[in-house]
């Protein structure tokens, strides 16, 4: 089985960063292609096609989770998300719209692993202390669902 671990945020925006940081310290540690997506939507999209298998790692903002809580999800389950760009779709509808015009190389299984952090509202390069420690907790849970 072909997989992709995708780290997904903007490391300018401080925690927003926080799936490219965890994707950097999964480097040279799994038996996976490893790559960083500075975007969402249909450029998202493109660096997971042609793989059976996708983890993305990435910031949400679910009210049922704590700061810096590292969770597992479906990614049906963010279909109601909207892209921060508005020239853009979010990832699920570039999903659709592909499947619509038959794209056959979507992965078959598309997980996220979502760190809950708190809306970012001023450039930093780097993580707060409230969710540094979530790098090393959302990598050790990328590293199990590889090994199950």
């Amino acid at each position: 089985m072909k997989t992709v671990v995708v780290g997904v945020g903007n490391p300018i925006l401080g925690d927003d960063g926080i799936g490219i940081y965890v994707a950097r310290d999964l480097k040279g540690k799994l038996d996976a292609d490893i790559r960083e997506g500075y975007t969402g939507g249909l450029n998202l999209l493109d660096l997971i096609l042609g793989y059976d298998k996708a983890i993305l790692i990435d910031a949400v903002y679910l009210e049922d989770m704590e700061i810096g809580e590292v969770k597992v999800m479906d990614i049906n389950e963010l279909g109601t998300a909207h892209s921060t760009n508005p020239h853009d779709a979010t990832l699920m509808e570039a999903i659709e719209m592909s499947r619509r015009m038959g794209e056959e190389m979507i992965p078959s299984e598309i997980i996220l692993v979502g760190i809950r952090i708190e809306r970012v509202e001023e450039f930093s390069e780097i993580l707060s202390e409230k969710i540094r420690g979530s790098v090393g907790v959302a990598a050790g849970v990328v590293m199990d669902l590889l090994s199950s």
